[in-house]
């Protein structure tokens, strides 16, 4: 199976958890881009599994190989399949998971072992795409990087949201668990830990942003900032929210609080306040950009749950098997980064063959 997305940088997503190979094909990147394959790997082994206590066991090197240069197309071999943990989900959907809508929309025509098409591994190609995205926003000195905002009701500190560093965005693309508060994030790692012993999961926030965007990217209605990122964020697995700014909070302000002063700094129009997060009627005002995308827990867990078994039509409880990432959002983080740069490149390859 394969799904699109773009207008000026078309991706699109092949392939299943569970198939052979994952990958993605791009079109309307310039013709002499040259990707650097080392720098794309180390942004791929951010998002790997098996490296980490607070993530599945399932061990993918992830190697990129390129497969055509026209369409630039790349992919990754599955080497860790487990599917005969995924048999008897054929017939008792997991609560949580795409098994039973699947199975109304497609029948038995997909391959739905780990996921399937519908799997966080299709996050692995959605990251190829937005590592050479990240190649590209970087000559024109345009930085993307995220932390985890938040895991269940331990929240980290957040971006300033003036002024984004450029060392904390490496900073952060270093870290293993990339957070702006250390003491925070030790209680963040108990906190998943202690789920995984339960046999539960927990979800929360990654917040991410963009430094040095130029002003006038976008436009109104369907062509906003917004409305660009939004489908893109939301086709992540998981994802069930996504805000920008001061998103929901902005709610609970007054007009006069939220609305952000015009300022001169070096020469240029800038605001002293930024909860519009970087965007003013769809178009990007040249602040920081900044996005929260909120992840549910993971659903693949190991406490028994009630489901159905679709044969007999009947109540059957479900305790699931496998290898799964107790908090997701702790991968989650460089999926966020990559959905952001493709986005932005889009909107930016708009502006510039005008």
């Amino acid at each position: 199976m394969e799904s699109s997305f773009g207008r000026n940088c078309r991706v699109t997503v092949f392939g299943g958890s569970h198939e052979d190979r994952i990958g993605v094909a791009i079109q309307g990147f310039p013709k002499d881009f040259k990707a650097d394959l080392t720098a794309l790997q180390a942004f791929m082994n951010r998002r790997a599994p098996g490296n980490s206590p607070f993530a599945t066991s399932r061990k993918e090197p992830d190697l990129v190989h390129i497969q055509s240069l026209d369409p630039l197309t790349l992919f990754i071999e599955n080497t860790d399949k487990k599917s005969d943990d995924y048999k008897k989900m054929r017939q008792v959907p997991r609560p949580g998971h795409a098994d039973f809508t699947a199975s109304i929309k497609y029948g038995n025509q997909l391959n739905m072992a780990g996921g399937g098409p519908f799997s966080g591994r299709m996050t692995a190609p959605l990251c190829i795409a937005g590592g050479l995205a990240m190649q590209l926003l970087s000559k024109y000195d345009i930085k993307i990087g995220a932390h985890i905002g938040s895991i269940a009701n331990i929240a980290d500190a957040p971006f300033n949201e003036v002024e984004v560093s450029g060392n904390v965005l490496d900073e952060l693309a270093r870290s293993d668990f990339p957070v702006l508060s250390s003491a925070d994030g030790e209680k963040m790692k108990s906190l998943i830990l202690e789920a995984k012993a339960q046999g539960d999961s927990v979800g929360g926030v990654v917040q991410a942003c963009a430094i040095n965007l130029p002003a006038g990217l976008g436009g109104p209605l369907y062509d906003g900032v917004e409305s660009v990122l939004s489908p893109i964020l939301f086709a992540i697995p998981g994802v069930k929210g996504v805000s920008f700014g001061s998103g929901f909070g902005s709610t609970t302000l007054l007009g006069s609080q939220n609305n952000d002063p015009f300022v001169i700094v070096d020469n240029q129009v800038r605001t002293s306040t930024n909860h519009h997060g970087g965007i003013l009627g769809g178009i990007t005002t040249g602040m920081p950009l900044l996005v929260q995308v909120a992840f549910k827990p993971t659903p693949s867990i190991a406490k028994e749950q009630l489901s159905v078994n679709l044969k007999t039509m009947k109540p059957e409880t479900l305790a699931i098997t496998g290898r799964h990432d107790p908090c997701i959002v702790v991968r989650a983080v460089p999926v966020v980064e990559a959905a952001l740069a493709i986005g932005l490149l889009d909107l930016l390859l708009e502006r510039t063959t005008q």
